[in-house]
């Protein structure tokens, strides 16, 4: 199976700092592939600079086969990136519906500045963001202002406004921060349906959520890999263990 995402020696330099240091990864299609470390780590560098927010130092980012590392974030969305972020990323006086409506039209914004096609685009926005609902689990609170939300409801509409742009790969960044248990169980079993139409590169602190769904696991430590491989693989991982004090990294298990 060809990876459908590759970062190759990517690396990252702020002045004399080094934040991602010739990191080489390989993202296979619809798999959850968790990126975990300590703060500081540079996980979120790594998202950013796959995603475009920031650019590469150096390096080589290819997306099904094609280099994609000059392009802008935007450009990057185009090509099938997605991203949600760490903290809440939402219109709170907007509605789901509309949040989800303006999300998918970001997709198809040149259609949108078409008249000829502005009808059509905004007719597929509404389609998107009604299956979304949907999807989301949210369709009882459809014309609720976002701000309303639970905490919980919020992150799960925000990884749906992700979604929204019909991408290929879905970049989620601690998308259970902040929530109460109720409310990460039932983001764990939405994350894990995800790879069934997408694939999720995720960056998570919840080591039972990251064990239990993620597919393959990269831990980094100082801007490196420190390891890569199947939960079981870095469970049971020496140096990994060590890094993080046995127990935090193995999910309570010795």
């Amino acid at each position: 199976m060809k990876p459908i995402l590759q970062a190759i020696n990517v690396s990252k330099h702020y002045g004399k700092f080094t934040a991602v240091n010739d990191i080489t990864l390989d993202i296979l299609p619809g798999t959850i592939h968790s990126v975990i470390g300590p703060n500081g780590a540079g996980k979120t560098t790594l998202f950013h600079t796959l995603t475009g927010t920031v650019p590469i130092s150096a390096g080589s980012i290819l997306l099904n086969g094609e280099e994609v590392a000059h392009l802008p974030a935007y450009k990057r969305v185009s090509k099938g990136l997605a991203r949600s972020f760490q903290v809440t990323n939402l219109f709170p006086n907007l509605s789901v519906t509309e949040n989800l409506r303006l999300a998918a039209q970001g997709r198809y914004f040149a259609q949108a500045l078409n008249p000829w096609r502005r009808v059509e685009s905004l007719n597929l926005a509404g389609d998107i963001a009604s299956q979304l609902i949907e999807q989301l689990q949210l369709q009882h609170f459809s014309q609720r202002a976002a701000g309303e939300l639970s905490h919980g409801q919020q992150r799960r509409l925000e990884v749906g406004m992700a979604m929204a742009g019909q991408p290929k790969v879905i970049f989620l960044d601690e998308p259970t921060s902040g929530m109460g248990v109720d409310d990460i169980a039932e983001m764990k079993q939405f994350i894990h349906g995800l790879r069934v139409q997408y694939t999720v590169l995720l960056i998570e602190h919840n080591m039972d959520i990251v064990m239990d769904i993620s597919d393959q696991i990269t831990v980094m430590q100082q801007g490196q890999i420190l390891a890569a491989g199947k939960p079981e693989q870095i469970r049971n991982n020496e140096l990994v263990r060590r890094a993080y004090l046995g127990s935090m990294i193995t999910g309570g298990k010795s």
